[in-house]
């Protein structure tokens, strides 16, 4: 494991490469380098330079062209780089081919994400399933490690005849990988246990991309005090807490991040975590949208809920944060090109949205507190709309929140 671990001894000089391809202009080549730039950063590393190749498809021995691999070579060895990431899943050839030619430690958008993930994780929970991931990510590129995972084990007995070591090592990460599922099945079902604890009380769940304040709002809107920095998956574990908006208690839980180009096998390892999204009964969907690409952000979110959680039916609130730091360019009155992000106000940014999601969908600043109460008490009226149907006969309980606003 410990090739895909960055040191945290000094901080590394890293250079990023991503390719420009039909299916990815050169505007989104550079707005997926910036974010793996923050990644890298997240993990300590310090990237110096980014690296562009236009190609139809990746190299599929170096992925990008010997002559491109040529100049970062160069780069590399006249700036004493340490460190190249590249934006995209290298296979286990392509890993070996740039390793030798490059003579540097190597890594992919996945294996870069799963040291931040060990990084963050705190929790049993969190780290079986880092460690789950990290596993499966390592089992096919064993052919470019030289490994001593039998020590871990013991070498006596445990080599059949005529083994070779890679077979010994595939089949103790095989054994380590059943033996973490099976542990990840027992956390589950202690967490399910957990949930049909809190009984029938409205659970509602903060998604989004990572890095775009949910935990912020989290602890804004339960006055608690939950880990929140302007970093990627500042936040692996799910916390839960019961929040009452006027007199309405719910439970409020706030889950991991997503991003672009999430490895299939890492959504699986969090699957559980996810399991709050999955019984939640209302959905706030947070967006920064001072982002360049808050839409797309906002498409892979959904495109994640949908194809993990299940989600599609489940009422949604979609909260646009971070207001107090969106820009745009103000168009010239003569000006008669199409409306870009890049100019648009915000203003019609709100008219645009509010109309697509028939209203339910705020603008705030959580980090200035501005319209939160207005967010409190969208939420309140959705979230009593679910629990008049579980509990009918208490709705009566419940006053008028413009009302009890009022007298405040």
């Amino acid at each position: 494991m410990k090739d895909l671990i960055i040191s945290n001894a000094q901080t590394e000089k890293t250079v990023l490469v991503g390719i420009i391809t039909p299916d990815q202009n050169e505007r989104k080549a550079k707005e997926y380098l910036d974010e793996l730039a923050f990644l890298a950063e997240t993990a300590g590393a310090d990237p110096v330079k980014q690296f562009f190749q236009r190609l139809d498809y990746p190299n599929a021995t170096t992925f990008v062209g010997t002559g491109k691999l040529q100049e970062i070579k160069n780069y590399v060895e006249e700036n004493e780089i340490g460190m190249v990431i590249f934006d995209d899943d290298l296979s286990p050839k392509q890993l070996k081919n740039i390793e030798r030619e490059l003579q540097v430690k190597i890594l992919d958008r996945t294996s870069l994400i799963l040291d931040i993930f060990a990084k963050r994780a705190q929790t049993a929970h969190a780290k079986t399933q880092v460690e789950l991931a990290q596993y499966q990510y390592l089992l096919p590129r064993l052919t470019r490690l030289w490994t001593h995972l039998e020590r871990q084990r013991g070498g006596i007995g445990m080599r059949g005849p005529g083994e070779t070591q890679i077979e010994t090592d595939r089949r103790i990460i095989l054994d380590k990988i059943s033996r973490l599922k099976d542990e990840l099945k027992r956390i589950d079902k202690q967490k399910s246990t957990q949930r049909k604890n809190r009984g029938k009380m409205v659970r509602v769940a903060l998604v989004g991309y990572t890095n775009v304040g949910k935990s912020t709002m989290m602890n804004l809107l339960s006055k608690s005090d939950v880990f929140a920095e302007n970093k990627l998956f500042a936040t692996l574990d799910t916390t839960v807490r019961k929040v009452i908006i006027d007199n309405l208690p719910f439970l409020l839980s706030d889950t991991v991040g997503f991003i672009r180009k999430l490895p299939t096998h890492l959504v699986e390892s969090f699957k559980s975590t996810l399991d709050e999204v999955r019984e939640a009964d209302l959905l706030i969907h947070v967006v920064d949208i001072s982002h360049p690409g808050f839409e797309e952000q906002f498409d892979v979110v959904n495109k994640t809920l949908n194809e993990v959680c299940d989600a599609q039916d489940k009422p949604m609130i979609v909260v646009f944060n971070k207001i107090d730091a969106y820009s745009h360019i103000e168009k010239e009155e003569d000006d008669l090109s199409p409306v870009t992000q890049e100019n648009i106000s915000l203003e019609e940014l709100q008219s645009t949205w509010m109309n697509k999601l028939h209203g339910d969908c705020m603008f705030i600043s959580a980090k200035e507190k501005e319209n939160v109460e207005d967010l409190r008490k969208l939420m309140y009226d959705r979230i009593k709309e679910i629990h008049v149907t579980r509990f009918p006969y208490n709705d009566f309980l419940y006053l008028n929140y413009d009302e009890e606003s009022e007298e405040e």
